[in-house]
Parts: C-alpha cells; structure tokens; sequence
C-alpha cells in the first residue's frame, strides 16, 4: 500500500482509526475513522486529543465526508484531516477546500497529477475551510 498523499509537516500517525462508537466507549486512541452517517460532532469535545481523523468516502458519489470535514475544521480541529477510500483525482481540490490535507485513496494517485489537479483553480468565489481569501476580497480589498 502505497503512503498518503500529505499536505502537512508533522510526522505521519502510523497506524489507524478506530471506529467512532469505538473512540467514543474507550476514548483512548489518538486516531478515528468516520464512516458515512456517523456525526462528527460527537468528536467536538475531544478534538485536542485526536490526532488524526480519517474520513471514509467508500463510493466518490458519498459527499457526506465533505460535512463531516468541513464541522471539524470549524470547530477548530487543526491536526491531520485524511480522505479515504474512493477518492478520485478531480475531487482533490474540493476536499481541500473543504479541510483535507492528506489522501490515501484505494487507488494511487501520480503524485504530479494530484498536483496538477490542486493547481488547477487558482482562485476561489467563497471563503471555505483552506481559508484562501475568495477573488472578490482580493479584487475590493476586503476581508473573506
């Protein structure tokens, strides 16, 4: 199995996520794995402890993992936010957008295609949870 694809400085967590109910009942493992239906605001008060959260995307037409990414980020989780699964190419800069930065995905991605893919779109419309500011504050100087 090939490594995740990382956009972070930190050291990798070297093994996997519990599931939630599982964190949730013994809540000693630094590493969960949310799997579509499961609320990830029940990981709200335990973010600080959490190293990193796997999201599971097993079909590309599953887009509840960007929800589930988007609510931790705004609460405040700042570690490793790891797509999994059926992750494809062009979603990459989506998932980014919504506070992925890393992707170990059931098939390998070319490095240089990921990418490309993440260079795609320079600028954006809305303020999202990469926090780039949007064209539109840049173009009047305003804040996002």
């Amino acid at each position: 199995m090939a490594e995740p694809l990382r956009f972070r400085d930190d050291e990798a967590a070297d093994h996997p996520g519990v599931t939630v109910d599982a964190f949730l009942e013994q809540s000693n493992s630094d590493a969960v794995r949310i799997e579509p239906g499961d609320d990830a605001r029940q990981l709200i008060p335990h973010l600080d402890r959490l190293r990193l959260i796997e999201v599971n995307f097993p079909v590309f037409t599953d887009g509840r993992g960007y929800s589930a990414a988007r609510i931790l980020r705004e609460a405040g989780y700042g570690r490793e936010l790891r797509a999994v699964g059926d992750v494809l190419i062009d979603q990459l800069a989506f998932m980014r957008r919504c506070g992925f930065d890393s992707f170990d995905p059931d098939k390998v991605l070319d490095p240089q295609d990921a990418k490309a893919a993440l260079a795609r779109w320079p600028e954006v419309y809305q303020p999202a949870a990469d926090g780039r500011a949007p064209i539109w504050a840049k173009r009047h100087g305003t804040a996002a």
